[in-house]
C-alpha cells in the first residue's frame, strides 16, 4: 500500500509517497516527492493512505535540509526506473552539496559518453526524488540552468540554499557555476 504525505515547504507543498519498510528509519521508504505543478509529478491515487507520522524522520530532515542544517539525506528509497536511469541517479547523489556539474560530465559519471547527454536528461527528467537526489544540481555546459521539472524558479533557489554562487545579474538563468 502506498503512503503519503503534504509537507509545506520553501518550494511549495510537497507531496511525499512511500512504500512501508521495515528497514527504513521511521518505517518507510520514500518512492516520490513531487513540487506543486511539477511536470510527471505524482498525485494522490485512490487505494493511498494518508500517513503523516510515517513520515516524521523524513520530513525532520527535509526540515533540516530547508533551514540548511543539513547537507546530506539519510533517507531509505525504492530504486525503480531502468538501468540506465539508475546509473544516472546514481550519478545524481554523488554530486556534493553546493556544487553544480554539466550534463555532459553527469553522462560520463554514469558511464555513457558524453554525446549522450540528451538520454541523461530524460533520465533526470524522470527523478522521482527533486530535492532528496539533487537533479537540481546539473546546468548547462555554459553555466546556465535548464530542465527542472519542479520549474527553474525552484531550481535556482535550491542553488541559492545551497549557497551555489550567481555571478552578475542575480536572478537570471545565466551565470550559475561552481561554488566558490
Amino acid at each position: 500500500m502506498t503512503l503519503y504525505t503534504m509537507f509545506d515547504s520553501p518550494l511549495g507543498e510537497l507531496l511525499l509517497a512511500g512504500e512501508e519498510s521495515a528497514t527504513a528509519l521511521g518505517g518507510v521508504a520514500l518512492t516520490s516527492l513531487s513540487v506543486p505543478e511539477q511536470k510527471g509529478g505524482a498525485t494522490v491515487g485512490e487505494d493511498w493512505r494518508r500517513d503523516d507520522a510515517a513520515f516524521t524522520t523524513i520530513v525532520d530532515q527535509l526540515r533540516s535540509y530547508f533551514t540548511g542544517r543539513r547537507t546530506r539525506f539519510d533517507i531509505e528509497f525504492t530504486s525503480g526506473g531502468t538501468p540506465f536511469q539508475q546509473r544516472v541517479w546514481q550519478a545524481l547523489e554523488e554530486i556534493p552539496y553546493g556544487t553544480t556539474l554539466s550534463y555532459g560530465a553527469l553522462a560520463q559519471r554514469a558511464g555513457a559518453s558524453r554525446t549522450a547527454v540528451r538520454a541523461v536528461g530524460t533520465a533526470i527528467g524522470r527523478n522521482p526524488l527533486l530535492v532528496v537526489r539533487p537533479c537540481h544540481r546539473v546546468i548547462g555546459a555554459d553555466g546556465s540552468l535548464s530542465g527542472y521539472a519542479g520549474g527553474l524558479e525552484r531550481k535556482r533557489s535550491l542553488l541559492r540554499l545551497e549557497g551555489v554562487r550567481e555571478p552578475e545579474g542575480i536572478g537570471e538563468p545565466e551565470g550559475i557555476g561552481e561554488k566558490a
